[in-house]
Order: C-alpha cells, then sequence, then structure tokens
C-alpha cells in the first residue's frame, strides 16, 4: 500500500499564491508518477499536473505558466507551487501516486481562490 498525506490548501485573493506538499509512505518504488488532480462538486476530476521519478512534468494548459510541480524523491514527497491564482482554481485538489503495482490518492485539499 502507498498512504499519501496533503497539506498546504487554504483561502487565498486572486493573484496570490500557495504550495500544496503531499508525502508518501508505504511501498514506494521507481519508476512512479506522482500528480495532483482537482475536482469541483459535481465535475470530473482533471489532472493539474504531473511528475515522474525520472523528473519528467506534464501540466493542464489552465495551469502552464502559474503552477510548478516538483518532487524530492528522496522524501517521497511532492509540491505544487500555484501563483497567480484565479477563482477558477477553486476546487478540492488530490495528490496522486501511481506505479506498476499501486494507484493511490490522498483525502484531498481545499483551495478557495476569492474574487
Amino acid at each position: 500500500q502507498v498512504q499519501l498525506v496533503e497539506s498546504g490548501g487554504g483561502l487565498v485573493q486572486a493573484g496570490g499564491s500557495l504550495r500544496l506538499s503531499c508525502a508518501a509512505s508505504g511501498n514506494i518504488f521507481s519508476p512512479n508518477t506522482m500528480g495532483w488532480y482537482r475536482q469541483d462538486p459535481g465535475k470530473q476530476r482533471e489532472l493539474v499536473a504531473s511528475i515522474m521519478s525520472r523528473g519528467s512534468t506534464n501540466y493542464a494548459d489552465s495551469v502552464k505558466g502559474r503552477f510548478t510541480i516538483s518532487r524530492d524523491n528522496a522524501r517521497n514527497t511532492v509540491y505544487l507551487q500555484m501563483n497567480s491564482l484565479k477563482p477558477e482554481d477553486t476546487a478540492v485538489y488530490y495528490c496522486n501516486f501511481r506505479s506498476y503495482s499501486y494507484n493511490s490518492w490522498g483525502q484531498g485539499t481545499q483551495v478557495t481562490v476569492s474574487s
């Protein structure tokens, strides 16, 4: 099993910044991909950004240039730096860990951007 613990959500004004963190523990093997997804009530969960254990990244078009994903493999932790936040970024953000054997989700952290 892989367990994920997220932190860093909250309330911020439009144009502000937040940093999300997600620490993984358990059966961590490489290669793997860690990422952040978000979900609004009544909508599908969507990929925000992901990063492979070797460092390759992928971003949703809506966050390119504003969000940066990074990871510390020694700490099995992934970060999402969110700048220039917009009200439409408001959602519950979920951390994801995926490897050949596991596909695990965090409990979610609320991000609210006020206009």
